[in-house]
């Protein structure tokens, strides 16, 4: 995941963005969007800017519309990466096997919580995470955008139905490797998937995109309306 291609177009940070509340939730600072009540809930898994991008809580705020508890926890303890030190720094103690196993918390506390079914999304760092949880029955049904760290043998072990959506401009996930992972999801029909690479696009571009271009906000919402078709057809 090295390279500058994780943290191009970094957000600014804020943390009263988006129109949910932050509360605690499974033991992690967590942004929650939707109905409180609603029986379906999403998890989204950041990227390495952590909770507080606006652009990630208005996707949030999105989903949950759709009448989803989404929640969106700061698995990065308050530490989102900076370009103060090295990503490779940064990762070290940031680690998505940790993030896994924060990740199976929350997930405990939306069950404890009445939710009946569970949907998780992963950006980038997230994408990893989100894989871990989709290789046992601990979610319905997951979202990868712009994978890192996801490698063919991770793939082979997916249980729940899985949606890959990649850039073709991405040196982390490049569409050699997203045909790889198709081709395994082929091999295996008990798994429904849906894999997409947009063309022209970044890594990154459905989170860290420009609000102000609106080539770029086409291309996001393109990739957001795909996700919420999926999570809609196997999370209800």
């Amino acid at each position: 995941m090295s390279g500058p291609e994780c943290c191009e177009n970094p957000p600014t940070l804020s943390s009263s963005s988006g129109h949910g509340s932050v509360l605690e939730f499974g033991g992690f600072k967590t942004y929650v969007s939707g109905p409180s009540t609603s029986k379906n809930a999403i998890l989204f898994v950041s990227d390495v800017y952590g909770y507080e991008a606006p652009n990630l809580r208005k996707l949030a705020d999105k989903v949950a519309a759709a009448g989803y508890y989404v929640v969106v926890p700061d698995f990065l303890y308050g530490d989102p990466y900076t370009t103060e030190k090295p990503l490779s720094i940064w990762i070290q103690s940031h680690g998505t096997d940790k993030g896994f196993e924060d990740a199976k918390h929350v997930v405990a506390a939306l069950k404890d919580k009445g939710i009946s079914s569970i949907g998780a999304a992963g950006f980038c760092w997230g994408a990893k995470v989100v894989t871990e949880l989709a290789k046992s029955d601990n979610i319905q049904a997951a979202v990868l955008l712009h994978p890192s760290l996801v490698k063919v043998d991770d793939i082979k072990e997916v249980r729940a139905p899985i949606a890959i959506l990649a850039a073709e401009i991405d040196k982390i996930s490049p569409p050699e490797l997203i045909k790889q992972f198709e081709e395994i999801l082929s091999s295996k029909p008990e798994v429904d998937k849906f894999v997409k690479i947009f063309p022209s696009v970044k890594h990154g571009w459905t989170v860290r995109y420009n609000v102000e271009d609106k080539e770029a906000v086409r291309h996001a919402e393109e990739a957001h309306q795909d996700m919420l078709d999926w999570l809609t057809k196997h999370v209800k």
